[in-house]
């Protein structure tokens, strides 16, 4: 099966050709927005870190943010540094530039503050979104696209229908040679034990089982017992009672496909196709984040309370199993599962359409998120600012 895309110079394809406006640190992320807004189809990705972090969680955002330049659907990167900064935006932007796309980088300090920065990162920026124009489509093979799969919002309805008709969409892309990836580690606790038993070996079942152990460990250092917060609140007005039914819901999306391995947060999969899990938080931006920078070009997203939140290099579908939210959100909601329980419409009918919608969307439609300008980006911190 044949979609729609943008070849790069390393092989992958983007089924978008966003020009990424990338700060390195807080320091330069209003500037970095400033520039975007003078350069029609260029995106900015603001956020509140790069500088006095530490360690793992310093290389957590450095891997992140090369991540999400790197990703297929960016055609060219301007990464804007203060000059000072923990993050250095040379190794970033010399990074992204291993990929073979157009990359330049800029310092506020090094031009001579704001203005001059502004006026030199638009002339470069221009230049660059010039030649991304000229780029021309070309047909590919779906077995290049990596979907990533998100759920927020959850309600009763998302595991009995919005969850389990994606899990059958992911399957029918596996099928056909492409890779899917499922997050939020959180949303695994008390169902661990059964994506484990889908693990190809041993290998991959003892780190499903290690990452939901860090998690929780991690919150217990905090204080704080996971199974004594989750669900949310907005969970159990949904009708969610305990953190194994909102898991034991929330694994439908991964469908029924062997589970090939555990990526780290932002982690690459390797070549070899089909499902795997990464080790992504429950906050739904930052999870997408960390799918993103591990280079998935299109994301579904179930929700039975409803949610707005996009992205900014990715088209994001969302997918509810709650017929009352899609009449509500209507605007925001791209597909209604919620039909599985009112229509007796089928798991595999819907899985299928969603499957569909996946095919044209990779061609060019354009989702309600995209549509209305959602752009919500943020990066999972694992430490402390020093």
């Amino acid at each position: 099966m044949k979609i729609c895309g943008y070849k790069r110079e390393n092989g992958t394809y983007g089924i978008r050709n966003h020009l990424a406006i990338i700060p390195t640190s807080v320091c330069s992320s209003d500037t970095a927005v400033k520039i975007s807004n003078l350069i029609e189809g260029s995106v900015a990705l603001p956020h509140q870190h790069g500088c006095c972090q530490i360690g793992a969680d310093y290389r957590q955002t450095l891997r992140t943010l090369i991540g999400i330049g790197s990703n297929p659907n960016v055609g060219a990167v301007l990464v804007v540094g203060l000059g000072c900064e923990g993050i250095r935006p040379e190794e970033v932007a010399e990074e992204i530039k291993k990929t073979g796309k157009i990359v330049d980088m800029i310092t506020i300090q090094s031009c001579g503050g704001t203005l001059k920065t502004i006026e030199t990162g638009v002339r470069i920026a221009t230049e660059m979104a010039q030649k991304l124009s000229m780029q021309i489509q070309e047909e590919f093979d779906i077995n290049e696209l990596t979907l990533g799969i998100e759920c927020g919002g959850s309600d009763t309805t998302s595991g009995i229908a919005a969850n389990p008709a994606v899990g059958a969409a992911s399957d029918l892309l596996i099928e056909n040679g492409g890779t899917s990836m499922l997050s939020e580690t959180t949303e695994f606790i008390g169902a661990e034990h059964i994506l484990a038993s889908r693990a190809v070996n041993k290998r991959v079942a003892d780190r499903i089982f290690e990452i939901v152990k860090v998690t929780e460990d991690r919150a217990m250092a905090m204080g704080e017992n996971l199974r004594g917060t989750q669900p949310t609140p907005g969970n159990i007005a949904g009708g969610l009672t305990t953190i194994e039914e909102k898991s034991l819901g929330a694994i439908y999306k991964a469908g029924s496909a062997p589970i090939k391995g555990v990526l780290d947060y932002g982690e690459c999969p390797p070549r070899e196709k089909g499902l795997y899990i990464m080790d992504t938080p429950g906050e739904d931006i930052d999870s997408i984040t960390g799918m993103l920078s591990g280079g998935a070009q299109i994301i579904v997203f179930t929700t039975g309370r409803g949610t707005p939140t996009g992205s900014p290099i990715a088209p994001v579908i969302k997918v509810t199993g709650n017929t009352n939210t899609y009449n509500n959100m209507m605007e925001n909601i791209d597909i209604n599962v919620g039909r599985i329980i009112d229509e007796d419409v089928s798991i595999k009918e819907m899985g299928q359409e969603i499957f569909d919608e996946i095919v044209k969307v990779s061609r060019g439609n354009l989702t309600k998120a995209e549509i209305l300008g959602h752009r919500e980006f943020g990066i999972f911190r694992i430490g402390f600012t020093f």
